[in-house]
């Protein structure tokens, strides 16, 4: 065979048989999936953020056009392990969608709304970026687990952030939004069932909002609370919430009651209880609860 630049195409197949050999059948559209690693998307005060960005590919179709799941990582809002999931998030991917994980500014340099600027930030990043990626920027949602969840929600349903939008005229709104366990509600005593700490200035909650006592400002502790936020008039897209029912982190009732009032105001919402999870793990992860994240994604892209 002449060394020479071959394209695939052209390349001509070895097919020579070889005694006690085994021939694998392919057919180039089984999925891989490619790490971009620490992609820069914004710099605030001198604070850069980032992304891990996966994106599928195949044989036959190396640049394929995928929706996009930003997916936010939960921190308690503290700084991020947002290499967390990426492996779990990979199993996404394989299913043909870009999946970019946010960093945001976290609770210790910037209060909340913050965390949900950076994460609609980093949708229009996405959207700006999408022919590099391989993103269609009409099919871009929203997930995130835990304080990630709560900050996907908020990015999912507030709009009049024109001050802290990095890339003008280009719009966050999303498809659709997945909250895995969300740290969405700081009202009741026990919403975080092993945290001695509740909304004292100290706690996660008191200090994603600014180092304050929460037991003596209720209107940040509204402020805080996805429930407290939603009315009918809340432009909301769909949202898919899952929870264990033996979460110790966060109650699994703090979903119930955003679930609750979703459906109160008429929003298009979906609530799956995974009996006896903690707060998150591989239960999260299955085939069936993948399948159902699928399922959902595709059907707010009127794919179903």
């Amino acid at each position: 065979m002449e060394v020479k630049e071959w394209t695939y195409e052209d390349l001509p197949e070895f097919t020579e048989e070889v005694e006690g050999a085994c021939v694998l059948p392919t057919t180039g559209d089984e999925m891989g999936v490619y790490y971009l690693h620490n992609v820069e998307y914004a710099e605030i005060d001198g604070v850069k953020l980032h992304l891990q960005i996966l994106l599928p590919s195949t044989r036959n179709d190396p640049g394929m056009v995928c929706p996009c799941v930003v997916f936010v990582q939960g921190s308690a809002w503290f700084p991020q392990d947002v290499f967390g999931q990426v492996c779990r998030l990979s199993k996404l991917a394989e299913r043909g969608y870009v999946a970019a994980v946010v960093e945001y500014r976290h609770s210790l340099i910037a209060p909340f709304p913050a965390q949900i600027m950076d994460a609609r930030n980093a949708v229009r990043f996405m959207k700006v970026h999408a022919a590099e990626y391989h993103v269609d920027p009409e099919n871009v949602f929203v997930a995130g687990d835990s304080s990630g969840g709560h900050t996907a929600v908020f990015a999912g349903m507030l709009h009049d952030d024109a001050e802290n939008n990095l890339f003008p005229g280009v719009s966050a709104d999303v498809k659709g939004i997945v909250d895995y366990y969300g740290s969405c509600s700081v009202m009741k005593e026990d919403s975080n069932p092993i945290q001695l700490l509740h909304c004292q200035p100290d706690s996660p909650e008191g200090m994603v909002m600014g180092h304050v006592d929460l037991r003596e400002n209720p209107e940040l502790k509204r402020r805080l609370s996805a429930e407290c936020n939603i009315t009918e008039e809340t432009v909301m897209p769909p949202t898919l919430i899952f929870h264990g029912t033996k979460d110790r982190v966060v109650n699994c009732e703090g979903s119930v009651i955003l679930y609750r009032r979703l459906k109160e105001c008429g929003k298009d919402a979906r609530l799956y209880l995974l009996k006896g999870a903690d707060h998150g793990g591989p239960e999260f992860w299955t085939e069936q609860v993948l399948d159902i994240v699928d399922g959902f994604l595709k059907e707010c892209m009127g794919k179903k």
